[in-house]
């Protein structure tokens, strides 16, 4: 087993830190991962492994001679559905080409049923021997080349173990020796990324993949699908917990208290606020989403208010069905998380409250939409996850998230009493 310092390779999972800090020793543990494997652990929901076709020279295939591309998607969510727009450029740009998509599991339902993708792959590697068994499934598949969404060193590593002959990606983490064209990076003058939309940030790693010298404005809308499974699952949904279904003086509203980082997460009482006054102004029927691991969260929001609450939870939500739940629901109102890039997606109104978090990185080309931040005083040249204090999310009220609301709701809903 080869060792960096103390510390088995196998065990571990930082490879950035080992790549800063031990940068001599990264060519002995990248020659232990192209040693062959037998191992294939990993699960999958891809096809059978295409048939080799001809291959170009490593590391130079050009651009006419791709026909099966990869595209190393983002781990989150709403990255996930920020990246579609890339994927839509990728599709028009390159008729003919088979594109798949590499995701972690449990996320993969995001764009099931996107027509652009021929397959979707489902892995996750943070060990070494993990790299080592992903990187041999990707390389059965014969991949002319490779676009990584993330900026991470794992991503690369992996493709470079794959030995996909050409290996695109932003210039990030250490990792530009794995990759065989490198994207230069947007920075601050004072030091620091740019807080670039990461739409865009994906758009414009396509056109450096393309070689487009004069880029055209591409369409920046994201978009999702369901398939006939998931809007069966929201029908069930709708039908257990007695929701109205396209009624104008009833609206269903759908709360999404929970994030992945608790400064990103509103008070739960206030959400409960905001539902007790939206359910009496617009007889609204109030439902609140979250993850599993969040269900703390949902069941403070429903004890906290006054009005009859529907726990999607309790009723067998899936990320999958949610997609279907986005498009039939009046108003999504939500911390800066992934169910409201989806709602995005499904052209439904959606109010999101920005912390610590700044809400540059995730602009979103969509009109029926209004964002709140903690501190809209702070200054451009400074970003908001710079200020956790000042840019706290408790600093956002209750009469600023129901005026918001009401502006998205008002054009379409007639109000009831106040």
């Amino acid at each position: 087993m080869f060792r960096l310092g103390k510390q088995p390779v196998a065990e571990r999972s930082c490879f950035s830190t080992m790549v800063k800090n031990r940068k001599p020793q990264i060519f002995a543990v990248l020659t232990f991962l192209l040693q062959p494997t037998s191992s294939a652990r990993l699960m999958t929901v891809e096809t059978a492994p295409f048939p080799r076709p001809p291959r170009a020279v490593h590391g130079t295939t050009p651009m006419k001679s791709i026909s099966r591309l990869l595209v190393f998607m983002p781990s989150w969510v709403g990255d996930i559905v920020m990246a579609t727009p890339a994927l839509r450029l990728l599709h028009e740009t390159m008729p003919g080409v088979q594109l798949s998509c590499l995701l972690r599991p449990g996320v993969a339902s995001v764009i099931e049923g996107c027509p652009w993708i021929e397959n979707i792959i489902t892995g996750r590697a943070k060990t070494f021997s993990e790299v080592k068994d992903l990187a041999h499934r990707l390389h059965q598949h014969h991949f002319d080349a490779v676009l990584l969404l993330p900026n991470s060193f794992n991503s690369a590593l992996i493709c470079f173990t794959a030995r996909i002959p050409r290996r695109v990606g932003y210039n990030r983490d250490h990792r530009g020796l794995l990759l065989t064209k490198r994207c230069p990076v947007q920075k601050r003058p004072g030091g620091g990324y740019a807080p670039v939309p990461a739409v865009d940030y994906y758009l414009n790693l396509v056109d450096f993949f393309l070689d487009h010298k004069s880029p055209s404005q591409h369409n920046p809308a994201l978009q999702l699908w369901t398939t006939a499974r998931e809007e069966a699952e929201a029908d069930r949904i709708w039908q257990e917990a007695g929701l109205p279904q396209n009624q104008p003086d009833s609206p269903v509203i759908l709360l999404n208290p929970g994030a992945n980082r608790q400064d990103k997460r509103w008070p739960a009482e206030r959400f409960g606020l905001v539902a007790d006054q939206l359910a009496k102004e617009y007889n609204a029927s109030i439902i609140i989403n979250g993850s599993p691991a969040e269900q703390n969260v949902l069941l403070a929001v429903r004890d906290s208010a006054s009005v009859p609450v529907v726990n999607l939870q309790e009723h067998g939500i899936t990320l999958s069905s949610l997609k279907a739940v986005m498009k039939r629901v009046n108003l999504v109102i939500t911390n800066d998380t992934g169910p409201r890039h989806m709602a995005v997606a499904m052209n439904t109104p959606v109010v999101t409250l920005f912390g610590p978090t700044d809400p540059r990185w995730t602009t979103l080309a969509f009109s029926r939409q209004v964002e709140i931040v903690a501190d809209p005083t702070l200054d451009a040249a400074e970003t908001a996850d710079d200020h956790p204090e000042r840019c706290a999310i408790t600093r956002i009220t209750v009469p600023q998230v129901l005026d918001a609301a009401r502006e998205l709701l008002q054009p379409a809903l007639p109000q009831t009493s106040s």
